[in-house]
């Protein structure tokens, strides 16, 4: 298991060698979702380079240049022409034991919007997503891992659950709102989201006052024609999600997050 300054660290690096390029970038996935304080553990590191010059594998090829802790090595899909971008800890002489997987991401890439720097917070010294923005981040990526053809993407809906409710009250706290939070972004992004926000309600009414509480009020039933056969599993599946995440909150206030 990394821990939290482990990520950070890694982030930084990151975030320091695109700056030579004249490149800025921000957090988004668990370590973000972090930054603004939920608790689930994040695995691995997301960034997002604000960038429409370069692709993917130019911005993966200029960290490995940089770095030599970072690398990359073939997809497992052998149909793939990307690489997997990991960065690894320890030196040649001490071993490479422990590693960890970097996602870069850029504007367009998965509906993500070119975001405006000045929206950019600085947390911890890390440039995290704006959090409105990671919120509708979090709720596509919890339908895409719902409704993957792929067994193993599955489960992962229920981090993503975990993650926005707990997104919800910290937005809720910091008094922010969709209408205020969302104006630079794409209409066609916005409508996406509040697409999914309704769905979200449906599948999970427990979330309904979270959702108010960040001014979104159309909480009227789901669209004529939207499938609703999640609804009934995904509330039975969120009350077991509950149920562990107390379980697992108990042993991060035992054992602290970097020891689990």
């Amino acid at each position: 298991m990394l821990t939290t300054s482990e990520l950070h660290d890694i982030a930084k690096k990151a975030e320091h060698i695109f700056a030579r390029y004249g490149l800025a970038c921000c957090l988004t996935g668990g370590v973000a979702c972090q930054l603004y304080g939920t608790t689930r553990l994040p695995n691995d590191v997301d960034l997002v380079v604000l960038t429409t010059t370069y692709q993917q594998e130019e911005l993966k090829r200029m960290l490995v240049k940089a770095d030599p802790q970072f690398y990359l090595v073939s997809s497992k899909d052998p149909y793939a022409t990307y690489k997997v971008l990991w960065y690894r800890f320890g030196t040649i002489y001490s071993g490479f034991a422990r590693r960890c997987k970097v996602d870069l991401l850029a504007p367009g890439i998965m509906n993500i919007p070119d975001v405006p720097k000045r929206y950019i917070e600085t947390i911890g010294g890390l440039p995290a997503m704006p959090l409105m923005l990671l919120l509708f981040m979090k709720l596509q990526a919890r339908t895409d891992h719902r409704d993957s053809p792929k067994d193993f993407m599955h489960p992962k809906q229920w981090s993503d659950v975990f993650d926005i409710n707990q997104l919800l009250d910290i937005a809720s706290c910091r008094g922010e709102t969709i209408r205020e939070k969302t104006k630079w972004m794409p209409q066609s992004f916005v409508d996406a989201a509040l697409s999914r926000i309704r769905e979200y309600i449906a599948n999970i009414p427990e979330s309904k006052s979270k959702w108010r509480a960040i001014g979104y009020d159309g909480v009227q039933s789901m669209p004529s024609g939207a499938s609703s056969r999640h609804t009934t599993t995904e509330q039975k599946a969120y009350q077991t999600l509950l149920s562990r995440a107390a379980v697992r909150t108990w042993q991060q206030s035992v054992h602290g997050l970097d020891d689990l």
